[in-house]
């Protein structure tokens, strides 16, 4: 990919797990380049184990390679990578402080925005 590395997508625990959806890779790239603002991942593939030590729910789309979490830690930041990511088409939105998840899993619910 263009502005990201395969390794950004593997697990944070070091297993090597990275089951990342190639639509969900296609809208991330399409997203940053609409934002014209580095993304930085917090998380993206999660294996079971992982999930359930960052307390996260069972059925998060992080296991199945359909989520990721931005780190925004300004309104700027947050404006920008949000902008980006509703105009590559995700359909599923969580704001954090810190964070934003992104996420356009096709078995879920579509066209939501929560805060955490």
């Amino acid at each position: 990919m263009k502005y990201f590395k395969e390794s950004e997508f593997e697990c944070k625990c070091g297993c090597g797990a990275n089951n990342m959806q190639e639509e969900m890779l296609r809208r991330l790239g399409n997203a940053r380049q609409f934002a014209n603002t580095p993304f930085s991942l917090n998380s993206a593939c999660r294996c079971e184990k992982h999930n359930k030590a960052v307390g996260s729910k069972p059925t998060s789309s992080h296991l199945t390679g359909w989520a990721v979490d931005i780190k925004a830690r300004d309104s700027v930041s947050r404006y920008k990578i949000l902008g980006g990511l509703m105009r590559a088409g995700f359909n599923r939105i969580g704001i954090a402080d810190t964070f934003i998840h992104a996420d356009c899993d096709p078995k879920k619910i579509k066209c939501v925005i929560w805060t955490y």
